[in-house]
């Protein structure tokens, strides 16, 4: 039995700690959370003890530890990565490493040569529909790639409190995207163009941010990948991505709250888009869980890694600097 610790009780975390409590051989033995009460609530609905971040690291706990989960707010990810090197235990951390590409890189160089175990959570690669594109286009079923189109908008923007620690939206919300077209190109770009706006709610600007933006992404092969986000979208989380080849198309669509579907002599109608990510990716963060363990068991490369993590932060800086410019960005 695999013992995690999970760092962090909140909605990913749960999320997580669901996901890891359903694979065989695995379990959250503990939890350890900035807010005690956040903790305990959920380390009670899993059986699973409660600790400081101080006592999980120790020498009494973490021998009981076989990889910790790390699921806190960003600003902690690349302080508690660090702590999984001194104690030499895998890891799997949410996006992004850091805010800071220097800070991020640093990270990324002592996990490398520890040669610990570290997973980063760029979840849509696991989700089946997405997985099924990649192997179709793996396959060559639509010939040479010319032009990928992604699509991601959230049914509505957070909190602006957010918006102001999240590192904005290239860091916070399109790096997800920069991860799924170097999943998708498997070469990675060489130029990127960006443009942004503020079109959803004025406080975002003035909290320095922008809540709708597009990314061109060219390659070495010419092929070409657009990005487009918006923190809203009426109808609901709208994840749609295209791939266009020459010999033809594969597209995903939006999963859809339900499949019944109305038609009549007017017209017809069909349920929203699932609401937003959580319910969207469930299968893509159980099945990246079960990744995760599925290596530690084996002693395998995990299927992401923080140089992942890295690439698409250096995307993500890339966009902005683009963005505050308006040039386009060599790579």
């Amino acid at each position: 039995m695999l013992n995690f610790c999970l760092i962090g009780a909140g909605r990913i975390g749960k999320v997580h700690s669901l996901a890891v409590n359903n694979v065989n051989g695995a379990k959250i033995s503990f939890v350890v959370d900035v807010f005690p009460e956040n903790a305990k609530n959920l380390a009670d609905t899993l059986g699973a003890k409660v600790l400081t971040e101080d006592e999980a690291f120790s020498v009494e706990y973490r021998d009981k530890i076989d990889a910790y989960i790390i699921a806190s707010s960003t600003n902690t990810h690349t302080p508690l990565i660090l702590r999984c090197v001194e104690v030499k235990k895998p890891v799997f951390c949410e996006k992004p490493v850091d805010l800071n590409y220097e800070t991020a890189r640093s990270c990324a160089k002592k996990v490398k040569t520890s040669g610990i175990p570290c997973m980063l959570g760029f979840n849509r690669r696991f989700d089946p529909q997405f997985s099924q594109l990649k192997e179709e286009m793996r396959n060559g079923r639509i010939g040479q790639l010319e032009t990928i189109i992604i699509t991601s908008r959230d049914p509505a923007p957070p909190p602006v409190s957010y918006i102001s620690v999240s590192g904005g939206l290239f860091r916070d919300m399109m790096i997800h995207d920069f991860d799924m077209a170097r999943f998708l190109l498997d070469e990675e770009p060489t130029y990127i163009y960006a443009t942004g706006s503020v079109m959803v709610d004025p406080e975002i600007g003035k909290a320095g941010d922008i809540d709708t933006a597009s990314v061109t992404l060219s390659t070495k092969s010419g092929a070409i990948c657009v990005i487009t986000n918006s923190r809203r979208a009426s109808y609901g989380y709208d994840q749609r991505i295209e791939a266009f080849g020459s010999k033809g198309m594969l597209q995903v669509s939006n999963k859809l709250e339900h499949t019944l579907q109305f038609l009549g002599e007017n017209g017809s109608n069909a349920a929203k888009p699932q609401f937003f990510f959580l319910e969207r990716y469930a299968d893509a963060y159980r099945i990246e869980l079960e990744a995760f363990v599925k290596t530690l068991k084996e002693g395998t490369s995990t299927p992401t890694t923080i140089d992942d993590g890295l690439k698409a932060l250096a995307l993500a800086e890339a966009a902005l600097k683009s963005y505050q410019t308006g040039s386009v960005v060599e790579l």
